[in-house]
C-alpha cells in the first residue's frame, strides 16, 4: 500500500520536465491573481528577493507521501533570473485518506533566503528560513517590513486540510537544470543573473514584472543640488 501511494504522489513530479514546471508556474501565479481577496499583494512581490512556485501532490491511505516539483527565480540588477528547478517529497504516517495537490507560491523577502536557494543543496523551511504566512490582498500598507524570510502562499484541491510548509525540505533539481540549459549549470549561477533565462521561461518573467507594476513606488524629484544651474539673464 505505501508503494502505491508513494508512486501516485511522485508520478506527476516524474513526469514533468523543466519547461511543464515553467508553464505551471505562470498558470499559478495567474489563478492567484484572479482571487482579489487572496491574490498575493502587488508590493510584496515588487519588494520580493526571489520568488518560487512548487505544485505538490500528497496522497494517503494510513501511510502518506507527498512529492512536487517547481522552479525558483531571483531578482537581479537585471531583472529576473532564470528558473532554477526545485523539488520536495517525503512520507508520512497518520489517519489520513484521500489525494491533493496543493500550489505554493514562496517569496524570498531576503538575500538571505536566495542565498539558500542558491547554494544547490537542501533548503529546510522552518529551520534554515523563518517561514510565515503572507499577507493577502491586492495592496498592503506602505513600508511594512516583511515578518519572516520566507512568505508561504496555497491553494489547495482535495481531501486534506491544513498543509504547511513548515519544516518541508527543498532541493536543487541539478538534472533537470541541466537538460533545460542544455549543460551542467549551477543553481548560483542560474539565480546570479549568469546565465540568459531561456526563451520559455519569458512568459513567468514579464507575468512577474506585471504583477508588481501598479506597486511601483513614485518617482522622485531630483533634489535642488542635482538640477541644472539657472543661466544669468543677459544684459541689455
Amino acid at each position: 500500500m505505501l508503494a502505491v501511494v508513494l508512486a501516485l504522489a511522485a508520478a506527476p513530479a516524474r513526469a514533468e520536465t523543466l519547461q511543464q514546471s515553467v508553464d505551471q508556474a505562470l498558470a499559478v501565479i495567474k489563478r492567484f491573481k484572479a482571487m482579489p481577496e487572496k491574490s498575493i499583494p502587488e508590493e510584496v512581490i515588487r519588494d520580493a528577493k526571489g520568488l518560487a512556485v512548487l505544485t505538490v501532490v500528497k496522497a494517503g491511505f494510513i501511510f502518506s507521501a507527498r512529492g512536487g516539483q517547481g522552479v525558483v527565480l531571483a531578482r537581479t540588477p537585471a531583472g529576473w533570473s532564470g528558473p532554477s528547478g526545485i523539488g520536495t517529497g517525503g512520507a508520512g504516517f497518520g489517519l489520513q485518506i484521500g489525494v491533493q495537490a496543493t500550489e505554493f507560491v514562496i517569496v524570498l523577502n531576503t538575500p538571505a533566503a536566495v542565498a539558500a536557494f542558491a547554494q544547490g543543496g537542501n533548503v529546510e523551511l522552518g529551520a534554515d528560513l523563518s517561514v510565515a504566512a503572507g499577507p493577502v490582498g491586492r495592496h498592503v500598507a506602505g513600508g511594512v517590513m516583511p515578518t519572516a524570510a520566507v512568505y508561504t502562499y496555497s491553494q489547495s484541491q482535495g481531501l486534506f486540510a491544513g498543509v504547511s510548509l513548515e519544516g518541508t525540505v527543498i532541493i536543487t533539481k541539478k538534472e533537470r537544470n541541466a537538460e533545460y540549459y542544455g549543460r551542467a549549470v549551477e543553481a548560483g549561477d542560474i539565480l546570479g543573473g549568469k546565465v540568459p533565462p531561456p526563451a520559455g521561461a519569458m512568459a513567468l518573467i514579464k507575468e512577474l514584472d506585471a504583477s508588481s507594476a501598479g506597486a511601483m513606488p513614485p518617482v522622485r524629484a531630483l533634489p535642488a543640488t542635482d538640477a541644472p544651474a539657472a543661466k544669468p539673464a543677459k544684459k541689455p
